[in-house]
Parts: structure tokens; sequence; C-alpha cells
């Protein structure tokens, strides 16, 4: 199977462990990324329209110092899945989304005919966060999540998309658990649970494959055996 995600530092969260993910189970998985940090999806149409190569390229969970044009990465290869997503401080207002998304559905499928597109469903910030008090006056992680899927859903719906990676869910899903962090920051996933539990839902809706048994642990920073089973456990309730 091969992923392309068309993103920014989320995706670079959400892919870092997928293909060690797959290969743990014996799947052949490539998962390449497009990025540029903080990207919107208005900055993606404009790159679209210029051909600008401004695009990082991250390669099964590696940064290669490459950088391509969206077309050059859209054309490397025949994909099985194109993922987008909307800026992380534009992800709960839908409006940001137009006219850019359905431009950018548009091209994917004129590029890759045969790829399915899938929405990556970017999270809420951390309680801590000050953005709230820029972004989202006195709203909680809670709203902002539910604005968030409501987008999502929205946007899935308007281009036709053939599912929604439900990342921010299982996000919160953990913390929900007794994870007590899952981000590094306050806006970007932690290092190794949160990672872990994206690369986990990408890894069962693109294949569709149980994440119990799944072997993989070569964590960037420790995850005890408590946190996995709690991840493993949150991912297969939130997809089933």
């Amino acid at each position: 199977m091969n992923i392309l995600s068309i993103g920014n530092s989320f995706s670079l969260d959400a892919q870092r462990y997928v293909h060690q993910i797959a290969r743990a189970d014996g799947v052949e998985l490539d998962a390449i990324n497009l990025y540029i940090g903080g990207c919107s999806l208005s900055t993606h149409f404009r790159n679209m329209l210029s051909g600008a190569r401004e695009y990082g390229l991250q390669v099964n969970g590696h940064i290669s110092g490459f950088k391509v044009s969206l077309q050059e990465g859209l054309l490397s290869r025949d994909w099985d899945v194109v993922t987008l997503q909307q800026a992380s401080p534009n992800s709960f207002d839908y409006e940001s989304y137009q006219p850019y998304l359905n431009e950018l559905a548009d091209y994917v499928r004129a590029c890759v005919p045969k790829a399915k597109i899938f929405m990556h469903q970017t999270w809420a910030y951390d309680k801590e966060s000050t953005r709230f008090q820029n972004i989202l006056l006195g709203e909680t992680p809670d709203t902002m999540l539910a604005m968030i899927k409501e987008a999502y859903k929205k946007a899935a719906k308007e281009i036709g998309a053939d599912g929604i990676i439900p990342g921010g869910e299982v996000l919160m899903m953990l913390l929900q658990n007794g994870i007590e962090k899952v981000h590094r920051d306050n806006h970007h996933a932690s290092m190794g649970i949160g990672r872990y539990a994206l690369g986990l839902t990408w890894y069962k809706v693109l294949t569709g494959n149980s994440v119990t048994e799944n072997s993989f642990s070569d964590f960037d920073e420790p995850i005890s055996a408590e946190e996995i089973a709690i991840a493993k456990k949150c991912v297969m309730e939130c997809l089933g």
C-alpha cells in the first residue's frame, strides 16, 4: 500500500510510526508525507497553482531533506491513498476549508484517479495551550474537538472522501482513559504515546487490520506496557 499525505507538522506526527507498525504485522506499506510547517489548505492550493517546490519529504517516518512540488509528489508513484487536512488553527472553522479543499481534491483525482482520498482529522490543543485565548476564547479541548469533528465531517461529505482518519478522537480517548498528556508542546502530538496512537489509528483505518496484537515498540520516547495497552484499546473502541 502506498500512502501520500498533503499536510504539515501534524501529518509529520501522524506518519512517524505508520510504516513500522505495518512492518511489524508483515504488511508492506509506504507512508510518504509532503509537509510545510503550519500549512493551510489555502497555501496548498496556491502551491498547486504555482508548482513551487516548497514541500519537505518525509519517507516512512523519516525526514529526507529533499524538497518537491505538489505535482511531483502526486505523480511520483501510483498512490492507493491520499490524505488531506486543514491547518490546526483553522481546523474547527469549515469556512476556511473552501473553496481550496474542493480544488485540491479535484487536482488529486486528476493526477491519481485510482487513489482513495481520506481526510486526516487533526486534534484539539492541550488544555494548557495559550492559543485558546487567541483562537477559541473561553472554550475547552472538548469543545474544540467537537468543532473539528463537525468540520471534517462536512469536508469529507463535500468532496466525497472515502473516509476520515479520526486521530483527534483517539487522542481525546487516551486522555479519558488515564493517559495524562498526549501533546509535547500543547499542540503537537507527544513523541511517544501521542504519535504511536495516531500511527495505530492510521494503520487500522487504512488496512482494516486489528492493532491488538501488533508488536511494534521502537518509540522515540518511552511508552509503558500499560500505555501501549490503553492506546490499542482506544483505537479498537473508536474504530470497531
